[in-house]
């Protein structure tokens, strides 16, 4: 039996698109999404996001490098999400700098934007410390910087 891949988003253009279903697991007993699912789906996309672009997390951790934490984070709640939504996470990359990167998300249901984020992550030692993220890794954020930052996606 061939295994399907897992699912995987995709740039378009400068923005980084990462499809979400909503399962019952993400609802409360209203029925919409959870608050803390959206903070869920926007590490997804974050993190699919490095993938696509060629920043190993893994590896650079693997080998005492460092790792990304959220240092700023700020959300903002417009709509629900509820119980077999198709929603897709919009990720844009909005200024780097040589320790941190910030990236605007936004949670959408169609046209219907529901949550958006801003987040700020640094890269940090093992010790805890902010240290310089590799040169290749700014490179890469570089290819999709989106000075825009909130324009629809």
């Amino acid at each position: 039996m061939l295994a399907p891949d897992p699912p995987g988003g995709h740039f378009d253009g400068l923005v980084h698109l990462f499809p979400v279903r909503v399962y019952f697991e993400d609802t409360d007993l209203s029925g919409v999404v959870y608050h803390a699912n959206y903070l869920r789906w926007f590490e997804r996309a974050r993190s699919d996001m490095l993938r696509v672009l060629g920043i190993e997390q893994r590896a650079a951790h693997d080998a005492g490098e460092g790792a990304y934490a959220v240092t700023e984070l700020a959300l903002r709640y417009l709509r629900p999400a509820k119980l077999d939504d198709a929603v897709f996470v919009a990720s844009r990359v909005t200024e780097v700098t040589p320790a941190t990167c910030r990236i605007v998300q936004q949670a959408y249901r169609g046209e219907t934007l529901l949550c958006s984020a801003e987040v700020r992550v640094a890269f940090v030692a093992p010790n805890g410390r902010p240290r310089r993220q590799p040169a290749a890794w700014v490179a890469a954020f570089q290819t999709v910087l989106n000075q825009e930052g909130l324009s629809p996606a």
